[in-house]
């Protein structure tokens, strides 16, 4: 069973979806690879893992949080899986390459497959995949928009 429920964040409206457990997509509206909603999935305003991703995200959108604890449990590849994982890593407030995060996937030479498996990360925010940019430092891809890319990013210098 999957549940779901919506969080107003600062940067719009964002889908929160969960299993009995963790977290398992967090979507800004209109981002690419949005999911539909399936008539199977519940919606449940207090369901906990539900809960503790809105409490957490109002927490770090206020400046008060730089980590996520709540549990993630987000459905990929083995290698967009490691990808992820890695993107986890990356600090509150710093940024990598597409390169240097394929080394950390164990892929080195792959940024173009990391930044295909960064572009399908379910769980922006949490995940931050907004800390990856392209090898020139520039803002290279956002699922959500580079729009919202450049305000998280601007949110986390803000709070350092």
């Amino acid at each position: 069973m999957l549940y779901y429920d919506y969080y107003q964040s600062p940067r719009g409206r964002i889908l929160l979806v969960a299993d009995d457990q963790a977290l398992t997509g967090l979507y800004f509206a209109g981002q690419k690879y949005h999911p539909r909603i399936d008539r199977k999935w519940k919606r449940a305003d207090k369901h906990e893992p539900l809960r503790q991703a809105k409490r957490e995200l109002s927490e770090y959108f206020d400046g008060k949080r730089t980590r996520f604890t709540v549990a993630l449990a987000p459905q990929g590849t083995p290698f967009q899986r490691a990808v992820w994982k890695s993107i986890a890593s990356v600090e509150f407030g710093q940024t990598i390459t597409y390169g240097e995060l394929a080394r950390r996937a164990g892929r080195p030479g792959s940024a173009r497959a990391a930044g295909a498996a960064t572009g399908r990360n379910p769980i922006s925010i949490i995940v931050p995949c907004h800390r990856i940019v392209g090898s020139n430092g520039s803002l290279t891809g956002y699922a959500g928009g580079l729009a919202k890319k450049r305000a998280l990013l601007a949110l986390e210098e803000g709070v350092q």
